[in-house]
C-alpha cells in the first residue's frame, strides 16, 4: 500500500501530537525527542511532526512511502523518463528509520520524496539523520533533500 506523506513544522510537539491523535482518531506510530509519526489508515496518510525546524505551522516536505526499493526505484526511473531532474539517498539513516528514497521538485521548490523504510533506526536526541550524512546528500533530513539544482534527469 502506498499513502501521501505529509512532513510538517510544529512548535510544540506534545500539543502537535494531542491535536493529531484527536483529528485523526489515532496515536502516532513513533515519537522520539522532536519527532512523531502517524500512519493512519483512513485517509491512507503518513503525517510527520518535526519540533523545532522551520516555521510551526510550515510545511517542512511532501512525500510517499511506498512498500519496496524495487518501488523506489521505478519512481526514480519514471520520473527521469519524464524529464525531471532527481536525486537518490540509498541506506540513509533518516527520521528514525533506514530508508531508500528519491527526491524530486516541484516547480515552486517543495521538496517530495518516493521513499520505502528499510527498518528502524535510533539516533541522538535532537538529530533526524547522523551529523555526517552518507552521499548523495549533505543536506539535513526531513528539512532539506539532496540538492537538484543544475542536475539532469538521471535514468535507473
Amino acid at each position: 500500500m502506498s499513502r501521501i506523506q505529509l512532513a510538517i513544522n510544529v512548535s510544540d510537539l506534545d500539543a502537535a501530537v494531542g491535536f493529531y491523535s484527536k483529528l485523526f482518531a489515532a496515536e502516532p506510530a513513533k515519537v522520539r525527542p522532536g519527532y512523531a509519526n502517524f500512519a493512519v489508515t483512513e485517509p491512507p496518510l503518513k503525517l510527520i511532526l518535526i519540533e523545532g525546524s522551520g516555521q510551526p505551522g510550515s510545511l517542512n516536505h511532501l512525500g510517499v512511502e511506498v512498500e519496496t526499493t524495487a518501488a523506489v526505484s521505478s519512481a526514480q526511473a519514471r520520473l527521469a523518463e519524464e524529464d525531471l531532474a532527481t536525486a537518490t539517498e540509498e541506506g540513509v539513516t533518516c527520521c528514525y528509520a533506514v530508508q531508500d528514497k528519491v527526491w524530486v521538485d516541484d516547480p515552486d521548490g517543495a521538496p517530495w520524496e518516493i521513499y520505502t523504510v528499510l527498518e528502524d533506526a535510533e539516533m541522538p536526541a535532537g538529530q533526524l539523520r547522523p551529523a555526517e550524512p552518507a552521499e548523495p546528500s549533505v543536506a539535513a533530513c526531513c528539512a532539506a533533500r539532496p540538492d537538484l539544482a543544475g542536475q539532469a534527469p538521471t535514468a535507473g
